[in-house]
């Protein structure tokens, strides 16, 4: 049992042990993996923290357990303390259970007798542990299942008249940060500067089409994030409106969360506070009919293991989560590592399947209580791809925000991409299918209208003709015919061709890489080309189809609209109108691409793309991306504003030196092409902050030059020594997914003997999030990850003092960035995007004034020139790598400069 006191000393578990019987652990999958186990069947205590406070926060380690739930401090050095303080955690989070008011712990009894049926291991505990609660009048929350039932209605409000046009000055701007900075906040004069110039993005336009653009570059440490919220924030409540922020990342949306109330909370009382929203697509909130449908067959004993540990922990989750959010909200992150191979994605709304008013729990959705939350907001904090979507596809410019704020705009030119991109593959194909048809508890079209179309002959008639079309899409089990050559429909066969077709024009080395497989589609094979004939034909038939019977409901939904209380019919039927107009567009897209193949399009990219995923094919097909989509996002997005700030600390791919002019339109020539301003009638206003720290005392840079590149046991050896001579600290950035794998597997045991923990992104079976939170709360922790994982990661301190490269990240030379690299400067559109790459890489190094940390590239071939992306005043050298152990051990052992506030840029602003 897990409460048994008997101890066997110090003695460390082997993989057998852990087999043999179940243990009390944390992060019990991460475990399985590193024994070479599927599973473990094991006395999770992540699963219980989970099953007892919902929606609530945690770094995944037994540590941080202890610490959320109030423990004193217990030192767990040795693994027979640890063992000892993961029996401390367990009874204390059990006896919460005894203690807690049943409002709190409402259903847990129902879920724990529902879990006992299928084996969890806590089941008996937890019932054992509700068995010894004192009786009391609220007892029957205990067995409560329908959660979802005491979730509040939503409401209706008027709408919001129309704003002002009442501009901000510069002056009024920088008033406004020192009131959100507080009295006892330190000065800072790039700051300053930053608002005032920000104050440009919030004046009105005066010829349609010419937004008032800010580009502002501002340092790490210049503390943006206030200098930019102070205009805001002004004007908002000046003109009544509403001011998007738009970030890349969800970790930036969580920092601006926070950082916004901080900064409020230092206004003067009488100041009225702006209402803030955090705003995302569809796909990150819990859909409650999906998950009551999952909740009456965990009820029913139906669901597995995975699926049902996964319902129940959504069920104690959804009456404490704030929004609902269950992707990149409040539900954990590391809950997708424990209840694999079920998803929580599988429980949000897949593209468009929401029946709206047809829905039981219409008047309890999130996403409807935040859709009708958004109009009443000043502040709306979003993402890229959700502000580029909603300009693209909104219906009504009156619900589109005048101004928008773009953090991280370094990554415009990637969200745009995304955006604008087409994809003809087998997964889209299978989504449309689902769309359309429906499978197991995917509802299909029969399931959302059905019912409002029987009785009408015509919508009858066209409806079926539409569900007799969409057989030609590729079923469930597509992707294994394909493999096994079993292809009997156009769409699979011309899979097939494709797939083989990529294969065949693979580079070499490029398929044991790991990474996604692409070719052109010049010079296509006449077999190919014959397939595709076939496919457009077909889809063109769907298209027409899918027309047909938009049309039809558009003319019900307009005589419905006249008869009095069809409100929700109306609803239902524009919502499938909408749908079926947008997926009838995206066919023609389709057929468009299909009839290209061979021939190049203007301004366009075709390619053919095999998706891959540890090695394994996981979706085949084609793709069309914009060859300029920065282009595609000035005129969709920025020239229907009044005013947009972009604003990074890397905006531009090199910092100028000492006498150079940071306003020379030449040293933005990066940041026009990569925003897409050039394409605008009016020139940004544009604004350069440097960072305030001082980089010739905090960071230093070394190239290794005496590394062999082809050796995998001298790489990993490198690298075990420089993560040793800084003491862990480190973040591993690789270019190749394999090259990580094979050296975390040299590395780890070596390293965690020394008492360096290492985590691996690609290893671990834990999502990014929660690796970072490991690597942040363990002071000799290492994290390696791929190139990707260079961006958005905030570590201040000495957690993280070592960026290392094994290798200069140069932009694979794929057919996408062949096609660029021809149209925007050859090499040195490669070296621009390196340098970038560098640059946000050397900017997860220091991130507070106290901080100090050396960057590393294991790459004696690096061309100087690339550090031109990082300050000019750090010192660069190319020594061999046993000086460069040397300089990094003495260099960290260095007292570090004088903090001032001891916070990070992002708390202060």
């Amino acid at each position: 049992a897990p409460a048994d006191r008997r101890h066997e000393g110090d003695r460390i578990l082997r993989a057998e042990d852990l087999a043999a019987r179940p243990h009390l652990l944390v992060a019990a999958p991460v475990l399985a993996r590193r024994a070479g186990f599927d599973r473990l069947h094991a006395y999770d205590l992540l699963e219980l923290f989970a099953f007892v406070h919902p929606a609530r926060s945690v770094v995944p380690t037994i540590t941080a357990l202890a610490a959320a739930l109030g423990l004193s401090p217990v030192r767990a050095r040795s693994p027979g303390d640890r063992l000892r303080l993961h029996h401390v955690v367990a009874e204390a989070l059990l006896a919460e259970l005894e203690t807690a008011a049943a409002r709190r712990l409402k259903g847990v009894r129902a879920l724990a007798q529902s879990l006992a049926r299928i084996g969890w291991a806590w089941a008996p505990l937890v019932l054992a542990a509700l068995a010894r609660r004192p009786a009391t009048d609220d007892d029957a929350l205990l067995d409560r299942r329908a959660l979802w039932e005491d979730l509040a209605e939503w409401e209706n409000a008027p709408p919001r008249p129309a704003p002002g046009h009442a501009a901000v000055t510069p002056e009024e701007a920088e008033a406004m940060l020192l009131a959100l900075r507080g009295p006892a906040s330190e000065d800072r004069p790039a700051q300053r500067a930053f608002a005032r110039a920000a104050a440009g993005a919030f004046r009105p336009p005066e010829v349609e089409g010419a937004p008032n653009v800010v580009l502002a570059e501002a340092g790490t440490g210049t503390g943006k994030t206030l200098g930019y919220l102070a205009p805001a924030l002004l004007w908002a409540q000046r003109n009544g409106g509403q001011v998007w922020i738009s970030t890349f990342t969800r970790n930036l949306q969580r920092q601006l969360r926070a950082e916004l109330a901080d900064a409020l909370a230092r206004l003067p009382s009488q100041t009225a506070r702006p209402r803030v929203l955090v705003r995302k697509g569809r796909e990150n909130y819990a859909c409650l009919l999906n998950v009551a449908e999952e909740a009456g067959r965990l009820f029913a004993g139906t669901l597995a293991r995975p699926r049902a540990v996964l319902i129940a922990l959504v069920l104690r989750w959804l009456e404490a989560s704030s929004h609902g959010e269950i992707i990149g909200g409040d539900l954990p992150g590391w809950l997708a590592m424990l209840v694999a191979p079920a998803s929580p994605t599988t429980l949000t709304d897949h593209r468009g399947e929401c029946l709206y008013q047809g829905c039981p729990h219409y008047r309890r959705c999130f996403l409807e209580h935040i859709a009708r939350a958004t109009p009443a907001a000043d502040v709306v904090i979003t993402n890229h791809a959700f502000t580029i979507a909603q300009f693209a596809q909104s219906r009504d410019p009156r619900t589109l925000p005048r101004h928008v704020v773009f953090d991280e705009g370094h990554h415009l030119f990637q969200a745009a991409d995304s955006a604008f991109a087409v994809a003809l593959t087998l997964r889209e194909g299978q989504e449309l299918r689902r769309w359309l048809l429906g499978r197991g508890r995917r509802r299909g079209l029969k399931e959302r209208i059905g019912d409002l179309v029987a009785g009408n002959e015509e919508a009858g008639a066209r409806f079926a003709a539409v569900l007799e079309a969409a057989h030609v899409l590729p079923a469930a089990d597509a992707l294994r015919r394909i493999r096994h050559g079993a292809v009997d429909t156009p769409f699979a066969r011309f899979l097939h061709r494709v797939h083989e077709l990529v294969i065949a024009r693979a580079q070499p080395g490029a398929r044991e890489e790991g990474y996604d497989l692409a070719c052109g589609t010049e010079g296509p094979p006449p077999a190919l080309l014959t397939e595709a004939e076939r496919l457009g034909r077909e889809l063109s038939l769907l298209a027409r189809e899918i027309t047909a019977l938009a049309g039809t409901l558009a003319e019900m939904a307009e005589e419905a609209a006249a008869q009095p209380g069809e409100e929700g019919i109306v609803g239902r039927l524009d919502a499938a109108v909408t749908g079926l107009r947008r997926r009838a567009d995206l066919l023609g897209e389709w057929v468009a691409m299909l009839e290209a193949i061979g021939t190049p399009v203007e301004g366009m990219i075709d390619m053919f793309v095999l998706r891959r995923q540890d090695g394994h094919v996981r979706d085949i097909g084609m793709m069309r991306h914009l060859l300029d989509p920065a282009a595609a996002f000035a005129q969709t997005v920025l020239a229907r504003l009044h005013g947009a700030l972009i604003t990074s600390a890397t905006l531009n791919d090199h910092r100028p030196s000492a006498g150079e002019d940071a306003q020379d339109p030449a040293h933005w020539a990066s940041a026009d092409l990569l925003t897409g301003v050039r394409h605008l009638p009016l020139p940004p206003r544009r604004f350069a902050a440097p960072s305030p720290f001082r980089w010739e005392e905090q960071a230093r840079v070394f190239v290794v030059r005496d590394l062999p590149r082809r050796r995998i046991d001298q790489l990993a050896g490198a690298i075990a020594a420089l993560v040793e001579a800084a003491g862990g600290g480190a973040l591993v950035l690789f270019t190749a997914i394999r090259r990580l794998q094979q050296v975390t597997a040299r590395l780890r045991p070596r390293l965690e003997r020394a008492g360096l923990p290492l985590f691996a992104q690609h290893v671990d079976p834990m999502d990014t999030a929660s690796l970072v939170d490991l690597f942040r709360a363990e002071e000799a922790a290492s994290l390696f990850g791929t190139d990707a994982l260079r961006d958005g990661v905030d570590v201040p301190g000495r957690s993280l003092r070592l960026v290392l490269f094994e290798r200069v990240p140069w932009p694979r030379p794929d057919v996408l960035h062949r096609a660029r690299r021809a149209a925007f400067g050859g090499r040195r559109f490669d070296e621009m995007l390196t340098r970038f790459r560098l640059a946000q890489a050397f900017g997860r190094l220091i991130r507070r004034a106290g901080d100090r940390g050396v960057f590393v590239l294991l790459d004696a071939g690096s061309p100087s020139r690339l550090f031109a992306a990082l300050p000019p005043e750090v010192p660069v050298a190319r020594l061999s790598l046993g000086a460069v152990v040397g300089a990094i051990t003495d260099f960290l052992a260095e007292p570090g400069p004088r903090c001032d506030d001891g916070r990070t840029p992002e708390q202060d602003g």
